[in-house]
């Protein structure tokens, strides 16, 4: 099965990738895996306090991702899921992608703020002539209807 693979963020450019890798899914029968990444900043504290803040940020991920789950489930009939992964993002993401030979396309939300695409897409692109799979890059904004026409 080709999967979607989306990350997970705070932007809201995500929503929108999100939107797009579940209907692609669906409209496809492949799968989305969401994949969340910690950033290795968040823990240079004492050992105990940095387990402690470990545990918070895979609880958020997963409050999160179980909103975005329940409408891949409810509207798209796709049961997505979730892998969270540790370190620098862009080594993470380019590491899941050569890790999962499932995954067939990676769907990344661009910014509309004015300011650019954003870092992931920036980056990405500049790797992408030497990723194993194709990038798809959702303008964030989009409205629903016209992903859902695209889609």
């Amino acid at each position: 099965m080709r999967k979607f693979m989306v990350v997970l963020d705070d932007s809201r450019e995500c929503l929108n990738a999100m939107r797009f890798a579940a209907m692609r899914a669906s409209h496809t029968g492949g799968g989305v895996a969401v994949l969340s990444i910690i950033p290795p900043d968040e823990f240079n504290h004492w050992i105990g306090v940095g387990e402690i803040m470990r545990a918070e940020a895979r609880e958020r991920i997963e409050v999160h991702f179980e909103v975005f789950a329940k409408w891949m489930r409810d509207k798209q009939n796709v049961d997505p899921e979730l892998i969270i992964r540790e370190g620098e993002p862009l080594n993470e993401i380019i590491a899941h992608v050569k890790e999962d030979p499932e995954i067939g396309v990676l769907v990344l939300g661009a910014g509309d703020d004015g300011k650019g695409p954003g870092p992931l897409v920036t980056q990405l692109s500049k790797q992408s002539g030497s990723l194993p799979i194709p990038i798809t890059i959702v303008p964030g904004d989009l409205s629903k209807e016209r992903l859902e026409a695209i889609t």
